[in-house]
This record gives structure tokens, C-alpha cells and sequence, in this order.
């Protein structure tokens, strides 16, 4: 698995929030905008405390495991892959869902003269965003924990033929 890039991430945020910001403009000519809902900077501020509990768990496991103290619990291979994914998925998720959320609060904020309903909705993408940001912030955070050692050896022949 190649490892997370930060410019894919701003990439799907800039395109998702231009794409929103798009499609708030139009869908808000035509009839009501629908709102932004309370619970989607809730549920990404669980998936980032999720995605960190368990970065620093394996982290302190690892940690334990490389100083070879007596009683340290290995960390299975499997799990610590699952957790790398887990955290790939959810930071383009997060980039995607905060792109969303952005565009619309753009629009919003831009909009916000007209009823202060619009201000409060603004907040909450507000928010949103913020706590997209904290899930990608996590997700790169948990994949430097489980990433493995680099391989120093070059003098090996797969070295010598990659040069």
C-alpha cells in the first residue's frame, strides 16, 4: 500500500469544495438549500478520536515491543494493516466530506445576510471541515506509526538493479 499523499487529499478537497460551492449556487436558485446536518462534525470528531486511540496504542505497543520489555504485546501484522487502511479510507473520506462541507460553507457564508439561520448552518461547515481536517491530520499521524523501518542495505542486488 502506498502511502497517504497529502496533495491527493487537497486535491479532493479544493475539487469536492469547488463542486459544492457549484451545486449550493445552483440548487439554491432553483429551491431551498438543504441544511447542513449538526451530526457531521460530530461523527468525524469520532472517527478522528477513533483513528488517534488507536495510533497511540500502537504506537506505545510497538514502542514497548522494540525495547523488548518483558510482557510487551506483540502487535499482529494483520491488525496494524487493517488499522493503515482504515486510516487511508478515512482521511479520502474525510478530504472528500470536508470538501463538501467547505464549498457549501462558502456559499453560506457569502449568503449569510439574508437569514441568520445561514450563519448558524455556516458554523456547523464549519466545523465540519475542521474536524475533516483532524481525520486526515490522525490518519497520516497512525500511518507513520505503523510504517515500517527503511531498508539501508544497498548493497543487495535488488539495490544494484533498481539503480
Amino acid at each position: 500500500m502506498k502511502q497517504i499523499r497529502i496533495r491527493v487529499l487537497a486535491g479532493v478537497f479544493v475539487v469536492a469544495g469547488v463542486l459544492s460551492w457549484a451545486a449550493a449556487r445552483l440548487w439554491n436558485s432553483l429551491g431551498t438549500l438543504p441544511s447542513v446536518p449538526v451530526a457531521a462534525p460530530v461523527v468525524l470528531a469520532i472517527i478522528a478520536t477513533v483513528l488517534l486511540a488507536t495510533a497511540l496504542s500502537l504506537r506505545a505497543r510497538l514502542k514497548a515491543q522494540r525495547e523488548r520489555q518483558p510482557g510487551a504485546k506483540g502487535v499482529d501484522p494483520m491488525m496494524a494493516a487493517r488499522a493503515v487502511l482504515f486510516g487511508h479510507a478515512s482521511a479520502l473520506v474525510a478530504a472528500l466530506v470536508a470538501g463538501l462541507y467547505g464549498g457549501v460553507g462558502v456559499f453560506l457564508l457569502m449568503d449569510a445576510s439574508e437569514a441568520p439561520a445561514r450563519r448558524d448552518q455556516a458554523i456547523y461547515a464549519g466545523l465540519s471541515v475542521l474536524a475533516g481536517i483532524a481525520v486526515v491530520a490522525t490518519a497520516v499521524f497512525l500511518e507513520r506509526v505503523c510504517r515500517l523501518p527503511d531498508d539501508d542495505d544497498d548493497d543487495s542486488p535488488s539495490a544494484a538493479a533498481a539503480a
